[in-house]
């Protein structure tokens, strides 16, 4: 069984975006798929991936006030190529590059893998946070659209019990969870410890007003991106606020679903896109190709990172 489990980790996220590419391409023929790559305004997709490029040298120097109280300074160069190797090698097994990146650190620039490693895990606490708030705000500027949705769907009277009953089995889970002492429970109120302290530590970093300036831009860029590339097709150029912030939650969501988000971007942004009643192919059509350019420029700076990293380093003994 313990062998088992890992490759069940690699295996399902696979098996699931092929599956996903197989569905997505059944509801829309290949060759009405390469039209709109054929008829879309690459100035826009360009832009969108500078804006991506932009995103994640911003994560890449945000990293280095992380280092500076463990007593580093990492070199920019090898923060960048770390952040992009690990892109790349998040395709092949989900996860796996936050410990590749924290290798790299390790190799090129000293920095115990453990320390490496635990920075990396607060970034991705700040970044948590990041999601959350852009989810607030979506739910805050979209209310009425979301109550009248599901107003539509469902009786009031069934609403108001869901929602009671919701509440009281989540507050029953958490009171579980809190006097549990199985593993899962253990994990859980260890994430949750981790959210708290990664938040607090944040504030005790000396550069802690750029650390949040950059987890800000960071996200900023993100939803950038996804807005720019929407313009590269006629058919959303007239999108609003609400089908992006929605459609970028969920895209958001799917990348951890599969492999890099393969099949389940484009039918996360066809789901989100729905709701407002946009056009379905041209939704889907934008979902392949924002997630296309996007994966293009990861294995081009991705394999030139991991290519380049040790004659970058070539002066430098390994650790």
């Amino acid at each position: 069984m313990s062998k088992t489990k890992p490759i069940l980790k690699i295996v399902l996220p696979l098996l699931l975006g092929i599956v996903l590419v197989v569905y997505s391409l059944s509801q829309i023929s290949v060759s009405t798929l390469v039209q709109y790559f054929r008829n879309a305004n690459y100035f826009w997709i360009a832009l969108g991936i500078f804006l991506g490029i932009l995103s994640h040298t911003s994560r890449a120097y945000r990293w280095l006030f992380m280092a500076e109280p463990l007593g580093y300074k990492p070199r920019l160069a090898n923060s960048f190529m770390a952040v992009y190797s690990a892109y790349l090698i998040n395709f092949t097994i989900p996860r796996a590059g936050e410990i590749a990146r924290a290798s790299i650190l390790t190799n090129y620039e000293g920095v115990p893998f453990e320390k490496g490693f635990g920075t990396i895990v607060a970034e991705r606490v700040a970044d948590t946070i990041m999601l959350l708030i852009i989810i607030a705000v979506a739910l805050f500027l979209e209310f009425e659209f979301i109550f009248n949705f599901f107003n539509e769907k469902f009786q009031p009277q069934t609403l108001v019990l869901g929602g009671l009953i919701f509440l009281v089995i989540i507050s029953s889970i958490f009171l579980l969870v809190i006097r549990s002492r199985s593993k899962f429970a253990t994990r859980v109120k260890y994430f949750l410890k981790g959210l708290v302290e990664g938040a607090l530590s944040i504030f005790k970093m000396k550069q802690k007003w750029a650390f949040i300036f950059h987890t800000v831009f960071i996200w900023v860029m993100y939803l950038s991106m996804f807005y720019v590339t929407t313009l590269a097709l006629p058919e959303l150029q007239r999108i609003s606020l609400a089908p992006v912030l929605i459609g970028f939650i969920l895209a958001s969501f799917s990348i951890a679903a599969t492999n890099g988000g393969i099949g389940s971007f484009p039918e996360a942004i066809v789901i989100a896109f729905l709701l407002f009643s946009l056009p379905e192919d041209p939704s889907r059509a934008f979902g392949w190709i924002m997630w296309s350019s996007q994966t293009l420029i990861i294995i081009i700076l991705g394999g030139f990172s991991l290519l380049y990293l040790p004659i970058f380093n070539r002066n430098k003994s390994s650790i």
